[in-house]
């Protein structure tokens, strides 16, 4: 039985084909870049309707290579906190609103929860730009009347393409508006944002499957009977694709943006571990819960220098990079595109110091990958004290997959923790059709990761 796994991210979308284990079909891969929208006010964007065109081209690809044949489900790993306002007719009043966009703010004389630590707790997320709760009042304002019902990147593109795309419990959990517990909508997460009556998605049920909408099964017959599972939040499955799913392990993912995340097992109605009040909760599916810190800075800074500091490239660049010593360099602020939730700082907040005329291009490109490993060094201290254990590392995502001194800088920057790393890119896309396939527990034997300081793979 094989998995088409999509996978919804900011930079790209990508499909790929997976065997019974989740591991990828030889040449079973299409990609198209999509056009993210940055602006240093604080504007982080996407087009909605170039967005499902680009999918759609990805599978176009799949099936004219034959690699759509014996698919029999298909999972998806797609991006939190997006949100995009529809009008009456379904259509886009305006593009999507990534996580990147730190535009949005609490209106004048409005309020935040009652009791801010209660709301973390239960709905794991704060009052913040980031949430729905401030986003769709400040949409509001922007669009006008004519909003009838917000949707996620996720739901809009499903629900071209499926008979139905009712919102999952990961992607609500990403929204800040859902109980963690209960797996509804939170009441007061509701009013603060001011949601009436049909405006935001119905909530998937256990066990949910859609199906492809008539048109779209003329244009890819293999895919006709195929059940479609409810999407998991890319951050979760890339857990879950790292065979992070216990508390012993922590994954440490570097793609456009970068995270440090610890999965549990929570099943719905039971009482959730008490939340550190630095670190966010959202939910990887019914049964479990993942805690962690994110960074709006990741592969994107790479990115940045490798188009602003003509860097030398491949085996030359690899090469300079490994003169440096990871513990002896420039002191840098990460936060180009701002802060992630609980953090406030705004777009354009990056520094980097000690410059001096003799500093090289490579010295600020290594001085800037490590300010993100200190980043992270500091939040998983955090998040290790809610285990009260030490626990491994796993590096994974395609920035670190590409770059061997940024996994020695990550190793250096968490001793004296054992780190391994994952050998496959794709995780995300491994970790969503785990979850749709019920094979969780299985993530940790399934996952394809070596110690840092050894060549063997322990899976």
């Amino acid at each position: 039985m094989n998995t088409l796994a999509l996978d919804l991210g900011t930079s790209s979308v990508r499909g790929l084909v997976l065997d019974a284990d989740a591991r990828p079909l030889p040449g079973a891969l299409a990609r198209r870049r999509v056009s993210l929208v940055v602006h240093d006010d604080g504007t982080g964007t996407l087009d909605g309707p170039g967005y499902l065109a680009c999918l759609s081209e990805c599978l176009d690809e799949l099936a004219a290579g034959g690699h759509l044949r014996d698919v029999s489900l298909v999972a998806t790993s797609a991006q939190w906190h997006s949100v995009l306002p529809l009008g009456a007719d379904g259509a886009p009043l305006g593009p999507v609103l990534t996580w990147l966009d730190t535009r949005p703010h609490a209106l004048p004389g409005a309020a935040g929860p009652a009791d801010p630590d209660d709301f973390h707790q239960r709905t794991g997320t704060w009052w913040h730009r980031c949430y729905w709760s401030v986003r769709l009042p400040w949409l509001r304002e922007h669009t006008g009347s004519r909003v009838t019902r917000f949707v996620g990147l996720t739901e809009y593109v499903l629900g071209e393409l499926l008979d139905s795309a009712p919102m999952s419990v990961s992607q609500a959990s990403g929204t800040g508006l859902l109980g963690l517990r209960t797996l509804d909508w939170d009441a007061e997460a509701c009013t603060l944002a001011g949601s009436r009556a049909g405006e935001l998605p119905e909530l998937a049920p256990s066990g949910w499957r859609g199906r492809l909408r008539a048109a779209y099964a003329r244009r890819w017959p293999q895919l006709t009977d195929a059940p479609w599972a409810g999407p998991v939040g890319d951050g979760a499955a890339s857990n879950v694709g790292s065979g992070c799913v216990g508390p012993e392990r922590v994954a440490v993912t570097v793609g456009t943006s970068a995270a440090v995340r610890l999965v549990q097992r929570v099943p719905a109605g039971q009482e959730l571990p008490a939340l550190p009040e630095s670190l966010w909760r959202y939910r990887v599916d019914r049964d479990h819960v993942v805690t962690g810190a994110a960074y709006s800075s990741g592969g994107n800074l790479f990115a940045w220098a490798s188009r602003e500091l003509r860097l030398p490239e491949g085996a030359e660049l690899d090469a300079a990079l490994s003169r440096l010593a990871p513990d002896d360099l420039l002191p840098a602020n990460v936060r180009f595109g701002g802060d992630r939730p609980p953090g406030l700082a705004p777009a354009g907040s990056g520094e980097l110091r000690g410059l001096s005329f003799g500093t090289t291009a490579v010295e600020i490109l290594a001085g800037l990958m490590r300010g993100l490993c200190d980043l992270v060094a500091d939040d998983l201290a955090v998040l290790e004290s809610t285990v009260d254990r030490p626990v491994e590392v796993v590096l994974g995502g395609g920035a670190v997959a590409a770059s061997p001194w940024w996994r020695s800088a990550f190793a250096s920057a968490l001793a004296p923790r054992p780190v391994w790393h994952g050998r496959d890119p794709e995780v995300g896309a491994r970790g969503a059709a785990l979850v749709a396939l019920g094979r969780v527990g299985d993530a940790t034997r399934l996952a394809d990761i070596g110690r840092m300081d050894e060549t063997a793979s322990p899976s």
